[in-house]
């Protein structure tokens, strides 16, 4: 007889089949990876020098605009990674 957490790794295998990936798609899922990294760390760089500055100047409003444009960089950036790293696994 099989465990509920059996039954239940069955029906959500029929649901959504696990995807095994290549040897070249994880190697580019990697790269990815890495160069989304790297260009959120440079992002967080660049706003965080400016903040600093906004911050000393006693800029309040340009210190909350900084901080809604690197959230909105860093989600923009995301949603990049997230569409490219699909199109790999699709195999597009």
């Amino acid at each position: 007889m099989k465990s509920a957490y059996e039954l239940a790794m069955e029906r959500l295998e029929k649901d959504s089949p696990a995807v095994s990936l290549t040897e070249k798609q994880r190697a580019e899922l990697a790269e990815l990876d890495s160069i989304y990294q790297a260009k959120m760390a440079e992002k967080e760089i660049f706003i965080e020098g400016q903040l600093a500055k906004a911050v000393e100047s006693g800029d309040m409003e340009a210190v909350a605009s900084l901080e809604r444009q690197k959230s909105a960089d860093r989600n923009n950036l995301q949603a990049d990674l997230e569409r490219k790293k699909e199109a790999v696994r699709s195999g597009n």
